[in-house]
């Protein structure tokens, strides 16, 4: 196991981290990436296809993980592995208590409104309106609420001021 420390400065660290742990899959997979490399393949082996890519993609997001390239056996074509980054966790932020509950909430929550909050963000971003401060004034919620959303999809992120869509392929 690695020795590096996942210092937390931003309360938005956490969504990703929160969604891991609180999905049985995720954790089981991050489990095993804290003891070896693997690939994804391996991965699906161990527990099962049902979301490993979307699991991969959370941890690489919310730069838990590394990857690497495996030396193919002759005749096979390489393929990436992957292992978490840290083995302790340290935070050090502050934040109210408001956006605080606003970010729990997000990363356990099931809530089909959250779905439909995020599918019009996303239609949002790729009209042009990508101001996360825009975006809250629209929705009426805090900056934090829709940054908070944008940590726990896929297929958004948080770039400077602003979100973004990330590649499917990423």
């Amino acid at each position: 196991m690695t020795g590096h420390n996942r210092i937390v400065n931003d309360p938005l660290e956490l969504v990703p981290l929160i969604v891991t742990f609180n999905n049985s899959n995720f954790k089981r997979a991050y489990d095993l990436l804290s003891k070896q490399w693997m690939t994804e393949e391996e991965i699906c082996a161990e527990i099962g296809t049902e979301s490993v890519a979307e699991c991969l993609g959370l941890l690489k997001k919310g730069n838990l993980i590394e990857e690497q390239w495996r030396m193919p056996k002759p005749g096979e074509r390489p393929s990436k592995e992957y292992k978490t980054t840290y083995s302790r966790f340290r935070a050090g932020f502050q934040c109210s208590m408001e956006d605080l509950g606003d970010l729990l909430y997000i990363s356990t929550s099931t809530d089909e409104e959250l779905r439909g909050m995020v599918d019009c963000l996303e239609q949002d971003v790729r009209s042009g309106i990508s101001s996360y401060n825009d975006l809250a004034r629209k929705y009426k919620v805090s900056p934090v609420y829709i940054k908070g959303l944008a940590k726990r999809m896929p297929n958004l992120d948080v770039k400077g001021q602003g979100l973004v869509l990330l590649d499917e392929s990423q």
